[in-house]
């Protein structure tokens, strides 16, 4: 066979089989098909409903914002507040309003004791204190709980909702710093819109 010939048929022949291997996995993904009379049964995954972001932050954030990268113990902890929130029967606005709070007490860390780096006897997410009557260390160390402890002195703030998030924040908190917590707002924000229906 001549070498020109035999060089075109291989050539062909290779395309051929690369075109193969490369429709192979397309073919897989192809629309159903029908046998014998049946469809064939497709699943499809709904899309989570998605949070209305109007809500989450509704005045816009204050000042410049800072963010970090979570770990997987930091979701977490965010995702327990979510689920805290919810459980206390209150909206997206409370559940970035208290994310926010934990991001500037604790960077979502359920701090326990810190010796002399502590701030009293400041201690979890909200760094929250005993001797002022925020619960047992155990219990301000329970993410549930610290929450729910948070969310209570929110919802003694009146017009919280109306309020931007830093003063909201600052009458529970009472702190050194009241205006640390707007920073926070939009990473609290895109917390909540990516977990409050997960």
């Amino acid at each position: 066979m001549n070498t020109i010939l035999r060089k075109s048929v291989l050539g062909v022949a290779g395309l051929a089989f690369a075109g193969g291997v490369f429709a192979g996995p397309a073919a897989a993904h192809a629309a159903p098909t029908v046998e014998s009379g049946k469809p064939v049964a497709v699943a499809v995954q709904a899309d989570k409903p998605a949070v209305d972001k109007s809500k989450l932050i509704p005045h816009g954030v204050q000042g410049a914002q800072s963010r970090i990268d979570l770990t997987d113990e930091q979701v977490a902890n965010a995702k327990a507040i979510i689920a805290a929130t919810k459980k206390a029967g209150m909206d997206e606005r409370a559940a970035v309003v208290s994310i926010a709070t934990a991001l500037q007490e604790s960077k979502l860390e359920n701090l326990g004791h810190l010796g002399d780096r502590n701030d009293h006897d400041s201690q979890g997410l909200f760094q929250q204190r005993p001797s002022s009557g925020w619960g047992t260390v155990e219990q301000i160390t329970d993410p549930e709980y610290s929450t729910t402890a948070f969310l209570k002195g929110l919802k003694q703030v009146d017009g919280w909702q109306d309020m931007p998030l830093t003063e909201a924040a600052q009458t529970v908190q009472v702190s050194a710093y009241p205006d640390h917590y707007a920073q926070w707002e939009q990473q609290a924000a895109d917390l909540v819109a990516e977990h409050w229906n997960s």
